[in-house]
C-alpha cells in the first residue's frame, strides 16, 4: 500500500513539500516553515560576514608574522657573558646551569589561592550549616594535596651544576636534591665535549670526557639547548689551548 502525498496549509504557504500520512509528519512540517523562511537572509549575511573576517585573520597573520617576540632566556649562565679573547691564566670561567621551571614561585602561590577561592565560592550556600563541617575536611586535604604534590616537584628540580673553567683546571659541581652534591675535576686540556644523536636517556645528551671519566652535562635542558651549548663549550675550550 503506497503512503499518502499531503500537503498542509504551513506547507503550502511556505513554498515546500511534506509527504507523509500522519498528523505527525504534517506537524513537523509545519514548525519547519519558519526556520527554512529565515534560512536564505542568514546565508545572505553569513556570505557578507565571511569576506571581512577572512580579511581580518589575514591581516592578524601578518602582524604576528612581522612582529618578532623576544626569546625565553636559556636556563644557563655565563660568567662572564662573552669569552676572553686572550684570559689571563688565573682568570676563570663559570657557567651555571638550572632546569627550567614553567610555573615559578609566584605562580605557584596565585595557583594556590585562585583554587583555594574557585573551591570555596560554592561553600558560601551552606555558610552556617553543619553541611560545611562535612564538606571542609576534603576541602583542606585536597588543598594539602596540591600544595604537597606541587612542594616535592620544586624540591626535586632543584639541581644546580657549576662549572668553572681556568687554563689549569676544569672542575665541575652538580648540586641535587636534598643537600646531593657530586664533584669532577680534570686538565681542559684533556677533556673533550661530546654530543651523542642517539644512545643516550635524552637525545643530543651532552657529556664531557677527561681524566679517566664521561659526566653528563645539562641532561634537563631542551634538545636544541645542549646544542648550543656543546658549541660554546668547544668554543671555550679552544680558546684556552
Amino acid at each position: 500500500m503506497r503512503p499518502r502525498t499531503g500537503r498542509s496549509p504551513a506547507a503550502t504557504e511556505h513554498g515546500y513539500f511534506c509527504q507523509g500520512d500522519t498528523a505527525v509528519t504534517a506537524r513537523a512540517c509545519d514548525r519547519a516553515g519558519p526556520l527554512r523562511r529565515h534560512a536564505a537572509p542568514l546565508r545572505a549575511a553569513l556570505h557578507l560576514v565571511t569576506p571581512g573576517l577572512r580579511v581580518t585573520l589575514a591581516r592578524v597573520k601578518t602582524c604576528l608574522h612581522r612582529t618578532r617576540i623576544p626569546a625565553y632566556p636559556m636556563p644557563y649562565e655565563w660568567f662572564p657573558p662573552a669569552p676572553d679573547p686572550d684570559p689571563a691564566p688565573t682568570g676563570a670561567t663559570r657557567l651555571h646551569l638550572w632546569p627550567y621551571r614553567s610555573l615559578p614561585r609566584r605562580g605557584f602561590v596565585l595557583f594556590i589561592g585562585a583554587t583555594c577561592a574557585l573551591i570555596a565560592l560554592p561553600m558560601l550556600s551552606v555558610l552556617g550549616s553543619p553541611v560545611l563541617w562535612g564538606i571542609l575536611p576534603f576541602f583542606a586535604f585536597a588543598i594539602w594535596g596540591m600544595w604537597a604534590a606541587l612542594s616535592r616537584s620544586y624540591r626535586d628540580g632543584e639541581i644546580l651544576e657549576d662549572l668553572t673553567l681556568t687554563r689549569d683546571s676544569l672542575s665541575l659541581t652538580r648540586h641535587g636534591p636534598r643537600g646531593r652534591r657530586q664533584d669532577w675535576q680534570a686538565n681542559p686540556f684533556w677533556v673533550s665535549v661530546h654530543l651523542h644523536p642517539t644512545g643516550g636517556p635524552v637525545p643530543n645528551y651532552l657529556t664531557l670526557r677527561g681524566s679517566g671519566r664521561e659526566v653528563e652535562l645539562g641532561a634537563f635542558l631542551s634538545e636544541a639547548e645542549r646544542i648550543a651549548l656543546c658549541d660554546e663549550l668547544q668554543a671555550r675550550l679552544a680558546r684556552l689551548r
